[in-house]
């Protein structure tokens, strides 16, 4: 195996197991951070993945697994960026050298793959309420001695969900500790008024009389420092004894340990390929490369920002992520950092919306789920024109299937009053950014993916020159005489790449419908009059994606060609590369080749 002699040292080597890790003395654990923090560079280097989270923990995690009986008692960390070291000192030290790729470890604890792993993870502010329910169920079991632990950030913790949890926490028995890791960012830094109790707290401006976690009826501690392993062990086994909520504070740094990791913790969350000794990352060619589809968003909404003083930026802790960053910069009275908050920035957008703004809530595809009453119930129940930005639609490869973007099209496209478009290109995403803020009538989901585009000029020949897109209309990319093709968003490349490949490119027509709703219906009567062979192909889920939508249409009006439905299967795709995930969903264009051929 590449990782193996010149990776693991002395004490680590050994540690196969927690069990393990509680056979050595409190003196030699800094040895063992010290060794768990290099391992983690050292790989993380090369295979890449989320690095700061993971180093900012290092002693915490060690701390735990040597007071706490893991796994009898229970662990559960959010959102899981920082479960690395966790993972190894659990029995996937060999293999960790396989997170993130196909068929190797989760990027995030996954209960399949570790009995250590008590909760599946991957979206932020859970661990409270799992670990909450886990210990009701043991006080309703009679084992009122197990631990059960909930390991949460400062990001994380400001979300309405880990409220509800502490909440109802304050007034059980329940032998809860919930540990906030405060190093004042998620994936960027901490927002809003809680961020400042945090840090008047941490700074002893506060007087413990008024801590709010304290008035929760938490038995509240600290704040400590995160990275004394000593200290920390001393108040882990302190709170051992104590009955009920309990709640530790412990300060850290994130990225600790790696000197670049700690100055820009926004470019090392997950940095990419680095060098392990020096911190510096490998730089990517990036000259005369399409831009990514985030940008674009990015560029375009503050363009026309500048022109129009009535647009209004939104994300939920997403701003270098989905690119509001370049008009929060410009224009901060108008642009928001809401923090985790999905449910609060769909309502925030729509109270704005009422009063004449034009709202740009830009969110991940995976986390708008996080929202989904809020989206029916207070945008298009009421039909308020909130534009949806969702970054990330599709497959988005390495985070796997708590991050893909594929359901978006079949949760969104049944609720009414709402009009759903996927761009094929970043031309027509920016058409209709520009679209959008003219006074459509109706709110309007616009879903793009992660990655890059394929139009490397777009600035220099197409920036700013907008053209209004003509709601509900289809494009006939390609004429063809056997069989049409039906696609939604930017899986058209994929199909177009295809097609140029075959002996047999007349037996294609190929049609590009970036609106799933409203269909283009007068194009679908045509297309099932002409051809007796359709086929759909789609990035997002085939049950109740665009798919369905074709076919629902067909058996209205009884038309009886046959229809072929490609897309996401109906299962959770795991991690690994889009291309390789594309190839798996039979989506990608060596695969459309061979279906195109056989007509």
């Amino acid at each position: 195996m590449l990782f193996t002699k010149e990776m693991k040292s002395k004490l680590l080597q050994n540690i196969n197991s927690p069990e393990d890790l509680r056979l050595l003395s409190e003196d030699q654990l800094p040895l063992v951070a010290k060794e768990l923090r290099d391992f983690i560079i050292d790989i993380i280097s090369v295979k890449e993945g989320h690095l700061g989270a993971s180093l900012g923990v290092i002693e915490l995690t060690i701390a735990l697994h040597y007071v706490f009986d893991t796994p009898n008692d229970l662990l559960v960390w959010d959102v899981g960026h920082q479960a690395y070291g966790h993972k190894i000192l659990t029995g996937r030290r060999d293999n960790f050298h396989t997170n993130r790729q196909l068929g190797g470890i989760s990027g995030f604890p996954k209960r399949s793959e570790s009995h250590y792993d008590t909760f599946g993870v991957g979206h932020s502010s859970t661990s409270i309420s799992a670990a909450l329910g886990m210990a009701i169920a043991s006080n309703l079991k009679g084992d009122f001695e197990k631990q059960h632990i909930a390991v949460i950030g400062d990001a994380s913790i400001a979300s309405g969900m880990a409220f509800e949890g502490l909440n109802h926490a304050g007034v059980t028995d329940a032998n809860l500790l919930v540990i906030l890791n405060d190093n004042a960012i998620g994936i960027d830094p901490s927002v809003g008024a809680l961020k400042k109790y945090l840090t008047a707290v941490k700074e002893g401006k506060n007087p413990r009389q008024n801590n709010m976690i304290k008035s929760l009826n938490f038995d509240y501690s600290g704040p400590i420092d995160g990275h004394d392993i000593f200290a920390v062990i001393k108040e882990l086994k302190r709170l051992q004894k104590i009955k009920g909520p309990k709640f530790l504070h412990i300060i850290t740094t994130k990225g600790k340990g790696l000197k670049q990791a700690e100055e820009d913790q926004v470019k090392y969350h997950a940095p990419g390929k680095f060098d392990a000794s020096t911190g510096e990352i490998h730089k990517k060619i990036e000259e005369n490369l399409p831009p990514k589809y985030q940008d674009v968003f990015g560029l375009t909404v503050l363009d026309l920002a500048r022109k129009n003083e009535k647009i209004i930026g939104i994300t939920p802790a997403m701003p270098s992520g989905s690119s509001l960053n370049f008009m929060m910069n410009e224009f901060p009275a108008r642009a928001f950092d809401v923090g985790i908050a999905e449910q609060h920035a769909v309502t925030l957008a729509a109270g704005m919306a009422t009063q004449g703004m034009i709202v740009y809530c830009t969110i991940y595809s995976t986390f708008l789920q996080r929202a989904y009453d809020q989206v029916i119930h207070d945008v298009a129940l009421q039909n308020l024109p909130v534009i949806f930005c969702l970054d990330r639609a599709g497959l988005v490869g390495e985070d796997g299937a708590t991050h893909h973007g594929v359901f978006d099209i079949a949760y969104l496209r049944c609720i009414p009053n709402l009009i759903v478009y996927a761009p094929r290109n970043e031309i027509e995403l920016q058409n209709i950014l520009y679209t959008a803020q003219l006074g459509l009538q109706h709110p309007i989901a616009i879903r793009y993916p992660r990655g890059r585009g394929v139009i490397a000029n777009w600035q220099t020949e197409h920036f700013s020159k907008y053209k209004k897109t003509e709601i509900g209309k289809s494009i006939e990319i390609k004429t063809g005489s056997n069989v049409a093709v039906l696609s939604n968003g930017t899986i058209s490349n994929n199909i177009s790449l295809a097609v140029a490949k075959i002996t047999n490119p007349d037996n294609i027509a190929h049609y590009d419908f970036p609106f799933v709703k409203p269909l283009d219906e007068n194009q679908l009567h045509s297309i099932f009059k002409t051809f007796k062979n359709i086929i759909t192909i789609e990035d997002g889920v085939v049950k109740g994606g665009f798919g369905s939508a074709i076919t629902e249409f067909a058996a209205a009006h009884n038309y009886t060609s046959k229809i072929t439905v490609l897309g996401i299967p109906d299962e959770f795709i795991e991690h690994g590369t889009v291309t390789e995930l594309q190839q798996y969903c039979k989506i990608d264009v060596k695969s459309l080749e061979i279906l195109f051929s056989t007509y």
